[in-house]
């Protein structure tokens, strides 16, 4: 999939959890994740992307069987309904993709980039199905208690060199890895601003890259707002700056504004070739 990526995706969060930061408890029933998955590819999206384990900065962890409850009955009818949309699982454990890709899930899209469960990088590569490697400096609960880098874009260009080497030798193939430098993920305010001030520095190192800017916080101490469903501008900001640098994958909770910043942007970008 990655290999063939000709325009900007969008990839449309659905997350079925209870206290996700922005929309939990929304859509854990089934009806409503299936509406919500079908509004998100009328308005554009191109995958969608199922977690059943908050990941925002303090959550704790939920166990591998809880997680499958949550996402496997969404997963099955979404498939069931919508046949030939990419679906993404959103987990680190091992044991929830295998049982999301048992129920039709289509990729991997990992925060640990594989470091929280070893035997998920040798699943991707024993399904042969693609991962995204993301970049956090730390587990959810812990990861916003005083992050400290001395150059965040070099250091997270590194660690995310680590994340490939480790996916490759666990035989997955370059055209399946795609990289995410893991806005929010144990980051200052200024660690983001300088990640998204140099996007091209990770589009540089050759795998497709995923921008996962939405709602987050940090934007809204920057235009003082505290409600992050209020954010949906400033992600698109976001996602429009992305484009301009490279980055092919764009994970949001509003697909609509964001499918329409990042086609105005890529239209603006090919114009560049001419």
């Amino acid at each position: 999939m990655f290999s063939h990526i000709t325009k900007p995706l969008i990839m449309g969060i659905l997350n079925v959890t209870p206290d996700s930061f922005s929309d939990g408890g929304k859509y854990s029933a089934i009806n409503a994740a299936l509406q919500q998955a079908e509004l998100m590819i009328a308005q554009g999206a191109d995958i969608i992307d199922i977690g059943g384990e908050s990941t925002r900065p303090g959550a704790d962890p939920v166990a591998a069987a809880e997680q499958i409850q949550r996402v496997v009955p969404v997963i099955r009818a979404i498939r069931q309904r919508l046949d030939n949309v990419p679906i993404s699982i959103d987990t680190t454990l091992s044991k929830v993709a295998k049982a999301a890709l048992d129920a039709g899930t289509d990729m991997i899209n990992d925060i640990s980039g594989g470091q929280n469960d070893q035997d998920l990088l040798a699943l991707a590569a024993e399904r042969e199905v693609p991962i995204i490697l993301m970049h956090s400096k730390g587990a959810p609960k812990t990861m916003q208690n005083n992050p400290n880098y001395d150059d965040v874009v070099q250091e997270v260009v590194n660690a995310l060199r680590e994340r490939i080497n480790s996916a490759l030798n666990a035989g997955i193939k370059p055209a399946k890895i795609a990289i995410d430098p893991g806005i929010g993920f144990g980051k200052r305010k200024q660690d983001n601003i300088d990640l998204l001030a140099h996007l091209e520095a990770f589009v540089a190192m050759g795998f497709p890259v995923l921008l996962g800017a939405s709602r987050k916080r940090f934007m809204g101490t920057i235009c003082d707002i505290t409600e992050p469903s209020e954010l949906v501008t400033a992600t698109a900001v976001t996602t429009a700056l992305g484009v301009m640098a490279g980055v092919q994958m764009f994970r949001v909770h509003d697909v609509k504004e964001n499918r329409q910043a990042a086609d105005v942007a890529w239209a603006i970008r090919q114009s560049r070739k001419k």
